[in-house]
């Protein structure tokens, strides 16, 4: 029983340490995924106002998780306060198993993130991972006698306390330079255009359509096959889904850019041969000053050589901020706000285009280093 504990004591430490870690090098990734769950359960009618008020903060939420994760993990492996930690575990688990079976028997969410972007795994392998895990929490809690600390209590308790700064650090440097380990569909390398197809192997969801009508105040259904004739009005269209597809989703979805006047020009400004710029911008508050005014000396200089697209999902806002910081570029554009989150994991990020293929890109803390 005692290496059965053990074993399951380092294999699960060593799975949270790596889950937390992967996560960490993208906390937006995480806390964008939270926001998917708590809207999910508002319209659910599960609590709404609460859930409306954890949304607003998801971000801090997805912090606070992801350095627990990786400080259970090393309190785990080296048996540092058992209880506590077996305690915590088990709680975390129990709500892991919570959220991947939400995902999986209610279709609302496609995947639950627990790997982040860089290892998606099916709804179905997240929840028996979870009910593994969670199997392991709870014999390690009913054998806490086979727990033992690897060294001294003190050594222990720095070495966890080191582990969360670290944490910590980690993912703040991400939201300001970019991850260290780019496994998003804008990374640099990858054909914009190319990425917005549908999957060659994509299968479709298959849909039941009903058409209700009405005719001298008489309301009725009718199938797709049979419809009636020209004397009937039409009111509404529903659709149910039959059975659901796979892979049927781009890697880069809604991904449309559109002019101030609502022309749309993704093709026109991807397609171009010359290299150019791209800022995605997702918000104004809490712009860096600093890193704006190295951005603008860029701007400045590169004014005649290369063009600047500024691509945002509220256009009037980021006019209104450039106009006061004098910072000259060639177009605004207009992009869905969820594309933009994910091309943009620093709030403002530079990509350097060359046609449809990312060249390079820079989180603001980097806009100091900008090429001449």
């Amino acid at each position: 029983m005692k290496v059965l504990v053990n074993v399951a004591r380092y294999f699960t430490g060593a799975l949270f340490i790596f889950s937390g870690c992967v996560k960490a090098i993208d906390p937006l990734g995480l806390a964008y995924k939270m926001q998917e769950f708590f809207e999910a359960f508002a319209n659910d009618g599960f609590l709404p106002s609460l859930m409306q008020w954890l949304n607003n903060y998801a971000l801090g939420f997805s912090i606070v998780m992801i350095t627990l994760e990786v400080v259970v993990g090393v309190a785990l492996m080296l048996g540092w306060r058992k209880k506590l930690t077996v305690i915590l575990l088990l709680l975390l688990m129990i709500l892991f198993t919570v959220l991947t079976s939400y995902v999986l028997f209610s279709g609302k969410i496609r995947a639950c993130g627990c790997f982040g972007d860089c290892i998606p795994l099916t709804p179905e392998q997240t929840f028996g991972k979870d009910i593994l895990l969670l199997a392991l929490s709870l014999l390690l809690l009913f054998r806490l006698k086979y727990i033992h600390p690897v060294t001294r209590p003190l050594l222990i308790s720095m070495i966890v306390l080191i582990a969360a700064a670290l944490t910590v650090y980690i993912q703040f440097r991400s939201m300001k330079h970019l991850p260290v380990v780019d496994c998003l569909p804008f990374k640099p390398g990858n054909h914009i255009l190319d990425l917005r197809k549908m999957p060659a192997n994509a299968v479709p969801d298959e849909f039941d359509y009903e058409f209700i009508y009405q005719k001298e105040g008489q309301v009725k259904t009718f199938k797709a096959d049979d419809l009636p004739d020209e004397t009937w009005e039409f009111v509404d269209r529903k659709q149910k889904l039959i059975k659901k597809g796979s892979n049927n989703v781009p890697l880069i979805n809604d991904y449309n850019l559109t002019t101030q006047d609502g022309t749309e020009v993704t093709d026109s400004v991807l397609n171009q041969p010359n290299e150019y710029y791209m800022l995605y911008v997702r918000y104004t508050d809490g712009l860096n000053e600093a890193a704006m005014r190295s951005f603008k000396d860029f701007a400045v200089r590169n004014s005649n050589a290369q063009k600047l697209y500024v691509v945002v999902s509220q256009p009037a806002a980021v006019t209104a901020y450039f106009q006061k910081m004098n910072i000259p570029y060639h177009k605004m554009l207009t992009l869905d706000a969820t594309a933009i989150k994910t091309a943009a994991r620093s709030n403002p990020t530079l990509y350097k285009m060359k046609g449809p293929v990312v060249q390079k890109k820079w989180g603001w803390g980097d806009f100091s280093r900008l090429p001449d």
